[in-house]
């Protein structure tokens, strides 16, 4: 059975956005909400002790409320943190493959924004690989703010390039992301009218083939994800790829 064969570390550990100040808008309204809804729950405390329950009421909801608030700052900034910022092409790391048997190859795939020994391996099926990703591009004056576009890698799959084997043969698609609490991406599509800062959500995916030996650089720009041939045989398979 197809299967990854090993997980050398956890996708939360390779997300590593480098926020701008205007960026740290989110850590900062979870402090702020957190301490005043702390200040508020002591100040409840106290009211009720002096015997003024109208007074301990409503700082008892003014502070819940706030904490409430504060959680759901949290649970979108866990969110945030899954994406990678993109001001320009940059590296997102490089994949290399040896040959199992006949259409089957381990894939180790390594990220560049993590530490040099950080990545996983896996098994896949077919004559090529796929990679995809979700890309989150803002409009102009939230650039200025310092909010960059944002990708987040999403599988990696094997493919067949005989159609019919494609329809038959055994499939592998391995996920790259954990699940979040709260999805930027599904907030982003849900409430896209009210959302005037979002300027496009698209996914993206490159795919060439696989080959005994061969390895591939992975960038990701604005426009999407790139797989270069990075040794000798990697551009073989693809200097004959049909």
């Amino acid at each position: 059975m197809p299967r990854r064969l090993t997980s050398a570390v956890d996708c939360v550990s390779l997300m590593h956005p480098n926020f701008t100040s205007a960026t740290m808008i989110i850590p900062v309204a979870i402090a702020v909400c957190a301490l005043l809804g702390v200040v508020f729950l002591l100040a409840a405390l106290r009211s009720f002790w002096r015997h003024r329950a109208l007074a301990g009421a409503a700082n008892g909801i003014a502070g819940v409320l706030l904490i409430a608030v504060a959680a759901v700052f949290a649970l979108l900034a866990a969110g945030l943190h899954s994406y990678h910022r993109l001001s320009a092409e940059q590296d997102v790391g490089e994949i290399a493959f040896s040959a199992l048997g006949p259409q089957s190859f381990r894939a180790s795939l390594r990220y560049s924004s993590a530490k040099a020994d950080a990545g996983e391996t896996f098994e896949l099926r077919g004559d090529e690989w796929q990679i995809d990703a979700r890309v989150l591009k803002w409009r102009a004056f939230a650039n200025v703010l310092g909010f960059d576009t944002l990708y987040r890698l999403e599988r990696l799959s094997g493919r067949y390039r005989n159609i019919d084997d494609e329809r038959n043969a055994p499939r592998t698609v391995f996920e790259l992301a954990p699940e979040q609490v709260i999805d930027i991406w599904l907030l982003a599509r849900r409430y896209r009218e009210s959302l005037p800062w979002v300027d496009a959500l698209y996914g993206s995916a490159t795919y060439l083939p696989m080959a005994d030996g061969a390895r591939y650089a992975i960038t990701v720009s604005a426009s999407g994800l790139v797989a270069r041939p990075s040794n000798e045989a990697a551009r073989d398979a693809t200097g004959g790829w049909r």
